[in-house]
């Protein structure tokens, strides 16, 4: 295990963690009996406290229970936005001693059909605006009892800011069908729930990877893995009871719900609920709720910092702002630091290891980069061929093996097989991901395996041109992807999006010329196309691959025209 890192460890924080043997859900019991009227969750002006939300966990989890048949072991359909709802539902799951299966709000009927196939799920809980995906599903699945719940029922009706979603204002729809059920007949029913007896090694819940190579597959995590994780962002990240966090990310995914649900949950901390992102919201909302805490991606602290009022607010609470899923520009990260005098700290890590296996020191982190191993986490660079160990700057796949990793791919032994090897008496996952470490011991991305650009035999990262691109005064966001070209095999092109004030008075050619003086000639784009927005997952990651199937398939089109 490499060391090299440890002289940058934080100040005051152990090298080691040893992980609870408690469960998720006792984290809430233990915070509710702490802190029982301090508030947990805040909702565009509404509010709830830690002795609330346990007792609507408590009340949903026996209603799962007694009128839904959710037994031990069953997996449950969590298919909602981020609301008050999607935190209590995610810990009545959990109470009820089935295991979360969180699903993207955005996918469409044909894949919610593949979830519950592949888990066999019978119950699902699902907010009301996206019922219609479900509805189809209702025959020629296994899926029959769902619980549907209205978000405007956690609004205040004192006070609505103006910026709150569509979505959130829907009045509840009566529900009438057979094996429906209403949230709020739920919580008035008051169905208590059979005694706990959750454990470490309970599964709790099933992320499914996105599936970018191929079908998703579901991530099978317990307590203990979520709570290696959860234990290390409140000690690494300095969160206290009366931290605020602000939670844009979705909660479906790894990200958001590990740092700004599990973990705020664990220290008593007030999570401050967004339903979607929108950084007038965001703006508002850091500044009313005096937020100390937010956990982001790139392209929402990109959004962010263009706002033409951004200083009109005061975001003097902020104390620390993180994030990971993709690296945040350089030049981003600087402008962050001058305008609100904070310093982003990137993280990295996959749904495999329920967020983070590296963090960047909060005292001392380098932009563009992954951070250091986190607590009890063996990090190295191999061969991806021969998985032979490399050594500082040396570029290979990265793998890891730590107390975070989860089991296995659900029904997927042969997936399983291939994601792990053994090695000095440890079980490394193999990331898929290319990177390098240098010699303190911070890591580097280099790229996806899979998204390598090979140019007449040149390898080019489409990460390291993105990087360069975010340099130019017009690039507001940047999209690399390879397409083929007959001399070169593949060449570059840039997808970019232009700030407002420079559409209309710079051209694509401009871009390219400014590239070639700065870039190697196998590296700067041959083409760039200006575009409004780009293609992104709930989560806002930009989705390259679908920008570069549509390039592929505007060529076979062109092609075959001829």
């Amino acid at each position: 295990m490499n060391t090299s890192h440890y002289p940058y460890w934080p100040k005051r924080v152990s090298k080691t963690l040893t992980v609870p043997e408690t469960t998720l859900y006792d984290n809430l019991l233990f915070s509710a009996r702490r802190y029982p009227k301090k508030t947990a969750l805040s909702f565009y002006g509404a509010s709830m406290t830690y002795e609330k939300l346990l007792q609507q966990v408590d009340r949903i989890a026996g209603y799962l229970q007694q009128e839904m048949n959710v037994g031990q072991g069953d997996r449950v359909m969590l298919f909602m936005q981020n609301s008050p709802q999607y935190i209590i539902s995610c810990y009545a799951i959990m109470r009820a001693g089935a295991v979360v299966v969180p699903l993207n709000p955005m996918n469409t009927v044909h894949e919610l059909e593949f979830y519950i196939k592949d888990c066999k799920i019978e119950a699902g809980i699902v907010s009301q605006e996206l019922y219609p995906q479900i509805q189809p599903l209702l025959s020629g699945t296994s899926l029959q009892h769902i619980l549907i719940g209205a978000y405007s029922d956690y609004l205040s009706s004192e006070r609505i800011p103006h910026h709150v979603p569509a979505s959130v204002l829907e009045s509840r729809h009566p529900v009438n069908r057979k094996n429906h059920h209403c949230w709020q007949e739920a919580l008035d029913r008051e169905v208590p729930p059979s005694d706990y007896e959750g454990h470490a090694d309970d599964i709790v819940c099933l992320p499914y990877t996105s599936g970018t190579t191929g079908l998703p597959k579901g991530c099978v995590h317990t307590n203990r893995t979520i709570q290696a994780n959860v234990t290390g962002a409140v000690n690494w990240m300095n969160t206290m009871s009366d931290s605020i966090h602000l939670a844009t990310l979705p909660l479906f995914h790894v990200t958001g719900m590990l740092h700004s649900m599990h973990a705020p949950i664990f220290a008593g901390s007030q999570i401050a609920v967004l339903t979607r992102w929108d950084r007038n919201a965001a703006a508002e909302t850091i500044q009313s709720e005096s937020v100390s805490h937010w956990v982001s991606i790139s392209t929402m602290v990109i959004d962010f910092l263009s706002h033409p009022d951004l200083m009109d607010y005061n975001f003097s609470s902020l104390s620390s702002i993180a994030g990971g899923g993709a690296a945040l520009p350089k030049a981003v990260g600087e402008k962050l630091y001058q305008l609100l005098g904070v310093k982003f700290v990137e993280g990295y890590g996959l749904s495999e290891t329920i967020s983070h296996t590296h963090f960047n020191p909060p005292d001392r982190p380098k932009l563009q980069c992954l951070g250091i191993p986190s607590f009890d986490v063996d990090a190295r660079i191999v061969d991806p061929a021969s998985l032979k160990e490399l050594g500082v700057g040396e570029i290979g796949e990265i793998v890891v093996a730590g107390p975070q990793v989860f089991l296995e791919y659900y029904n997927r032994p042969e997936k399983t097989k291939q994601a792990f090897f053994e090695k000095d008496g440890k079980r490394f996952f193999r990331t898929g991901d290319i990177g390098r470490f240098d010699e303190e011991g911070y890591y580097f991305m280099v790229d996806r395996v899979k998204r390598m650009i090979n140019a007449s035999g040149f390898k080019v990262w489409p990460t390291e041109v993105e990087s360069f691109l975010y340099n130019h005064s017009a690039v507001l966001q940047a999209c690399v992807v390879g397409i083929p070209d007959p001399k070169r095999g593949e060449t570059v092109k840039a997808f970019i999006i232009l700030k407002e004030e420079h559409k209309g008075k710079i051209t694509e050619q401009e871009i390219i010329d400014w590239s070639k003086e700065h870039l190697a000639a196998y590296k700067y784009p041959r083409t760039i196309e200006f575009r409004e927005s780009f293609p992104t997952t709930a989560s806002g990651k930009i989705l390259w691959r679908k920008l570069q199937e549509e390039e592929k398939s505007k060529r076979e089109s062109i092609s075959a025209s001829k």
